[in-house]
């Protein structure tokens, strides 16, 4: 062997340089074998010698040298060859890539714990990163290198989701493409990601334009050991094939033997617990079932063991008629316990599932490389350091909590929290639970929340690496590492900050110059610095003093209340946004606010001294308060929770309604179940979202929507303490709202056809049910045009089939109908006729994924297209506005419209973007007069509404004649 582990070359055959004969050959392999046979029964002797038993003839089996050989491979450990990062070109390289010279660049190159950055060049040649800094001519060609000028553009490695489902749920979503859960028992390690893996996920695509280049796919969470993961690479290859799209594919992946001149690869194992396994038992039965399964697996590791103690000693007449103890199915987890394959991801939420799992590592001594979701690992940081094999890293959403009752104490101050307890730190999308084209989003919001900026960027690019033992090759630049780089227009955790280019194995994926994409307009030298970003100290120490449930409700302040070093006033009026004070070259003013009402903005307003309360906003601003609609805020508490929302609705589609209810379309108000305190409506209220219009229509990303007719929405504000108290309750009936689809892929309940569901609503609009009901009386109103028909619909085809619908009602009846459209995700394609027929368009999400077929044309925004949806609606003329689909992403509305903004490369102004998520949203749902110029303001500190500088600390309220300090 050589001094790097590799087989030396026979000296005779350097010496002539040609192969030995095969009579050589067989002569040297039976010299072998008898010095093998000859060495063995020595040992065999030398034992009976020292143990008194007499000489004894060992009978060597013939496979003898197999079977020391996979004795010898237990001892042997994952990782790179140590001339990794001298190859000449990537195991990945596909012939025909030329060399690229990015030139003029910020590389930020994850190096020295994410504070190294070098201001130069960067060469990519061979699949690999050839050269970082100052590069010599000498290194590329000219003649055959692609030049691309980054202008100081920031660079970095591309971003790694270390929690994905790409592929397994792929989108569009259909039942045949769902390969995430298995029904066949709880401990299922022999499963493998990788035999279900879809290379035609429309997600691929999505993620490259938002920087990901790598993700690890794992099986879902409804098992307790779910089987096993594969770390993938986005970018399909001339092979096309699933197993060429692995980053590193196990030498046993085929079944083969590993090659002993190889270093063993890492292979992953995911695992769950807690609520998602209750299909097979409680906890307890959850934590057996593990107990059981890994016992299982170490008898067959202390068997072998003990088996290769015996041939490695010569024994052989002690293991007549034995073989090699293994079993297929168990032989991961096995591995897991020699520490050779990783549990990734660990599933779990609460403090007693982690401190189940980490007394189960002990017990059998393994480690776990991640824990994933862990909402209350934050709250037990000496917990997870009790881990054996050392402290996992903890993989967490930024803002993704309270969507079931495991999640519930998630904070958004976990990232932090984790980080100053020594604990790693990873963000990750869950993808389709998020879109992982918006990973670095959830970088970006931890980053707000207090994570320091260079562990926010490792927290999607090193660290996740790092788990997954890729860091030699992914997640971090560095001559040798893949090719996988990422172009951005801002610096990437700015708001909006978006791919120019993105590069995997050295192979431009997103960004082609013929494209013609503008990518990043408007944005100014300050969007390539780092966002300063609040200070949080007090919320965060509050949020762990109360274990993740600190009080929310606001602190209310009558009288006078005085605003310093305020930027930028904005106010309503008319129905609508004005800029009272501001601008780029106005001094700082001051705002004294007198029983709600704003009475005085500039320097010298003297009514401030006698102010019961003043606040400086250090040059922020006070504008227009965010409405929030799609959303079941106020209707339900935790989603996953029946207990905590309204119960069970019937559907008229699916079964019969109660005969006592006396309506046949079952017609129901949310107001009747409105819930005030919830905390998502406080968090949304601190945020700056005042008002929520929440009907009892709800969409299920797995499911589709609970019915087709929705009931009458209600419009309320979020920080009311009960439904009694003046001004909690806006307007007790908003709109009428209706689901027009086709049926979810993957719910269980029949659906009724499009056609049945367009017959049906055509038959209500005229006069289908007495109007003594509620379904006739609301429906009529509907027809008339005097409440808002709100319709959740994606498929631009169904949206024409309801435009026509509506001309025939309104010819019909002499009137106008108020028609919405929510969700809307392919309305781009009929905007002009949308904006014809005067109906309006809620976007819900705003940044649109392909998940369902009536979803599937999407307009995906810079940088795969120019135009966005919104744009195009805008431009035809369609009032838009923003709405969310869960309750915990009302807080994140003001950063949707930023986003939504930042995206339209300068085509909409800062009045346009406060109406998308206020006055556009009031006018549509039909509640403009009940809000009007009375509306609450919002006072932020340290910037705009859109800005990360900023948050909020007060709710300015003229109609009820106070300020809440928050």
């Amino acid at each position: 062997m050589s001094s790097k582990g590799h087989l030396t070359e026979l000296p005779l055959a350097s010496a002539v340089g040609k192969r030995p004969s095969p009579r050589r050959l067989l002569l040297l392999a039976l010299c072998a074998l008898v010095a093998i046979v000859t060495v063995l029964t020595c040992n065999s002797l030398l034992y009976a010698t020292t143990t008194g038993a007499g000489p004894r003839i060992q009978r060597v089996p013939l496979n003898a040298e197999h079977v020391l050989n996979q004795c010898a491979s237990l001892r042997k450990v994952p990782g790179p060859p140590e001339d990794f990062l001298a190859r000449a070109v990537s195991d990945r390289f596909e012939p025909g890539t030329q060399p690229t010279l990015i030139k003029n660049a910020k590389l930020w190159t994850g190096a020295r714990n994410g504070s190294e950055i070098v201001y130069g060049d960067l060469l990519l040649d061979g699949g690999l990163v050839k050269a970082i800094g100052y590069i010599p001519r000498a290194l590329y060609a000219e003649d055959d290198t692609v030049f691309i000028d980054a202008k100081g553009a920031w660079v970095t490695p591309g971003l790694v989701d270390l929690h994905s489902h790409v592929g397994l749920f792929s989108a569009p979503g259909m039942a045949g493409t769902y390969d995430v859960n298995s029904r066949h028992g709880p401990v299922l390690p022999w499963l493998r990601s990788i035999d279900a893996f879809d290379t035609h996920d429309d997600a691929f695509q999505l993620a490259i334009a938002g920087g990901v280049t790598s993700v690890q796919v794992l099986p879902g969470s409804g098992n307790a050991i779910g089987g096993q993961a594969f770390m993938f690479k986005l970018r399909k290859t001339s092979d096309r094939s699933p197993t060429s799209m692995i980053i590193e594919p196990p030498h046993t992946l085929n079944g083969s033997e590993p090659d002993p001149s190889q270093p063993l690869r890492w292979r992953h194992m995911k695992q769950a617990c807690g609520e998602n396994l209750r299909r097979y038992g409680n906890r307890m039965d959850a934590i057996w079932s593990f107990r059981s399964a890994y016992n299982e697996a170490r008898q067959i590791k202390h068997a072998q063991d003990a088996f290769c103690a015996k041939a490695e000693a010569g024994l052989w007449n002690a293991l007549e008629g034995q073989s090699y103890p293994e079993n297929l199915q168990w032989e991961a987890l096995v591995d897991v316990l020699r520490g050779r394959v990783k549990v990734i991801a660990n599933h779990c939420y609460e403090e007693v599932d982690l401190d189940d799992i980490v007394r189960l590592t002990n017990e059998f001594q393994f480690p776990i490389a991640s824990f994933h979701h862990a909402s209350e690992a934050w709250l037990v940081p000496d917990v997870l350091k009790r881990t054996y094999g050392g402290t996992p890293a903890v993989a967490i959403f930024a803002s993704n909590h309270r969507y079931k009752r495991e999640s519930y104490r998630g904070s958004e101050f976990a990232p932090r929290v984790l980080v100053d307890n020594g604990i790693p730190v990873v963000m990750k999308s869950d993808h389709p639970v998020l879109n992982s084209r918006y990973l670095m989003f959830e970088a970006q919001q931890a980053h707000y929340y207090g994570l320091p900026p260079h562990l926010a960027l490792l927290s999607v690019t090193a660290v996740p690496a790092n788990a997954a033992g890729m860091s030699h090759r992914i997640g971090i630049l560095y001559e040798g590492a893949d090719a996988d780089v990422v172009l951005w227009d801002s610096h990437p955790l700015q708001l909006g900050a978006t791919p120019k280019k993105v590069w995997i194995d050295g192979i431009l994926q997103v960004g082609a110059d013929e494209d013609g994409i503008v990518i990043g307009k408007g944005k100014d030298k300050e969007f390539q610095e780092v966002p300063i970003v609040p200070n949080w100290d007090a919320e965060r120490r509050a949020a762990v003093e109360w274990e993740g449930l600190p009080p929310l409700a606001p602190t209310r302040q009558d009288g006078r209340v005085a605003f310093h070093n305020v930027r930028e006033l904005w106010i309503r009026r008319d129905d609508e946004i004005y800029e009272v004070y501001g601008g780029d070259n106005m001094e700082l003013a001051d705002v004294v606010v007198d029983g709600g009402h704003v009475t005085c903005v500039g320097r010298h307003c003297l009514g401030g001294i006698n102010a019961k309360a003043v606040l400086d906003l250090h040059g922020g601003s006070i504008s227009p308060a965010f409405m929030t609609y799609g959303s079941p805020l106020g209707v339900e508490e935790i989603a996953g929770e029946a207990s905590t929302g309204d119960g069970k609705r019937f559907d008229p589609f699916n079964g019969e309604v109660p005969s006592i209810l006396g309506d046949q379309g079952a017609v129901v108000r949310a107001g009747d179940t409105l819930q005030f305190g919830t905390r998502n409506a406080l968090i949304a209220h601190r945020a700056g979202v005042a008002y929520a219009t929440s009907s009892l229509e709800k969409v299920n990303l797995f499911s589709g929507s609970s019915s087709i007719i929705g009931g009458l929405s209600v419009t309320f504000r979020t920080g009311s303490q009960h439904g009694l108290e003046h001004g909690a309750i806006v307007k007790e009936i908003a709109a009428l709202h209706i689901t027009m689809s086709r049926a979810a892929p993957y719910s269980s309940e029949g659906w009724a056809s499009v056609s049945t569901q367009v017959a049906t609503l055509r038959r209500l609009l005229l006069n289908g049910e007495p109007t003594d009901t509620e379904t006739g009386k609301w429906f009529k109103q509907a027809a008339k045009g005097a409440i808002a028909l709100v319709v959740d619909v994606g498929s631009a085809d169904i949206m024409a089939t309801l435009l026509r619908l509506k001309v025939d009602v309104e010819q019909a009846r002499g009137s106008f109908m108020k028609m919405v459209f929510a969700g809307a995700a392919e309305a781009h394609l009929i905007a002009e006729e949308i904006a014809r027929a005067k109906v309006g368009v809620i976007l819900d999400p705003v940044r649109p994924f392909p998940g369902s077929w009536d979803n599937r044309r999407i307009l995906a925004g810079p940088p795969l297209t120019n135009d966005t949806a919104l744009v195009t609606l805008m431009d035809a003329g369609v009032t838009v506005a923003v709405g969310v689909r869960d309750a915990w992403q009302a807080s994140n509305t003001r950063f949707d419209v930023a986003w939504a903004a930042l995206e339209a490369n300068g085509r909409i102004d800062r009045r346009q973007a406060y109406a998308l998520g206020s006055t556009n949203l009031e006018t549509l749902l039909g509640v403009q007069d009940w809000i009007g110029d009375e509306a609450d303001l919002v006072a932020f500190d340290g910037g705009s509404a859109f800005d990360l500088s900023s948050k909020v600390v007060a709710i300015v309220s003229p109609g009820r004649g106070l300020v809440e300090l928050v």
